[in-house]
């Protein structure tokens, strides 16, 4: 059991007393928006001053297990953070593996840097993920229905509109946005602006809730599209405790709020506005899953351990509620993270905001006292 030290990645969208908190450390003043757990190359947690990645490449066998080697190779499979958000994160979807393949090769030929801002794929890797709230958490995920996105659009009653409109009638979901996400640079800013204003005086019946969101995102992101293209998605609030699973190209945006989240170890976003940063349209249109409908909000199953199910075979997240001793089988290599009371853990004592990387070696679980432990490893075979 290996107590770890992790890296807080400072983005602009991020809390500032968030991730203090969970931590029991003063805050610095400046936005705290993630806390990697893990073997992520561009931010490995340490071990004694040492890479986790370089721990587990020490023993690979002994650190995940044999089936886990067999399955994911010589590396931790999965990353762990906490993701505290106090405003908006870019809207973006994450490529399946065949298209992280093949886009990180493409990019590997061209020459692109790793660190350049332009770089779309940054590993080889999928990145589906699992988020689970600590906090109310809002978030835009995946396309509403079809009709009633239609339904909210045409009742704002903006003219400029009628051109995506007609074409999500005659074309469908795909096109439309396609449509929306090349709207010519000197069309945007009043077709947005127009959008917003709609939103703030005449907001349609039912749609409360997404035209105020709008509004706040135009206010963030003046003239960007993607403040429309927010209006496509199904607006969620979670419950602490409740978790949203995004498969590949899934488009989404966290727009307020604290939770764990769980992904395949990678870093590959393709983003679509809302966000200062690198925009590739026709990248992540060749990504995009356009089905539409609800969300399915996921709920942990069991106790002590409530599991969260996903199909993912990266990872499983759970929650662990330690009143007492409880003892867990393994399924390969699990990163701990207390976020309440105090629990041991093979004899390794965690307060809140302490985390551990438990090797395979060393057998089931051992866990007593008096918390809350969310638990992150492999799905079953």
């Amino acid at each position: 059991m290996l107590r770890l030290e992790n890296v807080v990645q400072p983005y602009a969208w991020g809390s500032v007393t968030a991730i203090p908190r969970l931590l029991g450390l003063p805050g610095t003043g400046a936005p705290q928006a993630e806390l990697w757990l893990g073997a992520h190359p561009l931010a490995p947690s340490k071990v004694n001053g040492r890479s986790l990645e370089v721990v587990i490449a020490d023993d690979p066998r002994a650190a995940l297990g044999d089936q886990v080697v067999a399955r994911f190779g010589e590396r931790l499979p999965f990353l762990l953070k906490v993701l505290a958000a106090a405003r908006p994160l870019s809207l973006q979807a994450h490529p399946s593996l065949a298209q992280a393949r093949a886009g990180f090769e493409r990019e590997e030929s061209a020459g692109v840097p790793l660190t350049a801002p332009q770089r779309n794929y940054k590993d080889p890797n999928h990145k589906p993920e699992l988020l689970c709230a600590l906090t109310p958490f809002r978030a835009l995920c995946g396309f509403r229905r079809a009709a009633d996105s239609r339904a909210l659009l045409s009742g704002l009653g903006v003219p400029a509109l009628a051109p995506l409109l007609a074409t999500l009638d005659a074309r469908g979901l795909g096109a439309a946005f396609d449509h929306l996400m090349t709207t010519s640079a000197q069309d945007r800013g009043p077709l947005v602006a127009s959008v917003a204003q709609a939103c703030a005086t005449s907001p349609v019946r039912g749609f409360e809730p997404e035209c105020a969101n709008a509004v706040a995102l135009e206010r963030e992101y003046p003239g960007d599209v993607g403040v429309i293209g927010a209006l496509l998605l199904n607006l969620v609030t979670l419950k602490p405790g409740e978790a949203l699973a995004l498969g590949a190209g899934n488009l989404h945006a966290y727009l307020e709020g604290t939770g764990v989240e769980l992904m395949a170890n990678s870093d590959n976003v393709l983003r679509g506005g809302l966000t200062p940063k690198h925009v590739d349209v026709a990248e992540l249109l060749g990504v995009l899953d356009f089905h539409d409908g609800p969300v399915t909000v996921v709920t942990p199953v069991g106790t002590p351990e409530a599991v969260y199910p996903t199909a993912f075979p990266d990872f499983r997240l759970s929650r662990v509620d330690v009143r007492g001793a409880v003892t867990l089988p393994r399924l390969g290599p699990d990163v701990l993270l207390c976020t309440a009371g105090v629990v041991t853990a093979n004899r390794l004592e965690l307060s809140r905001g302490g985390s551990v990387f438990a090797p395979f070696s060393d057998g089931p679980l051992e866990l007593s006292g008096e918390g809350t432990l969310y638990r992150a490893t492999v799905n079953a075979p």
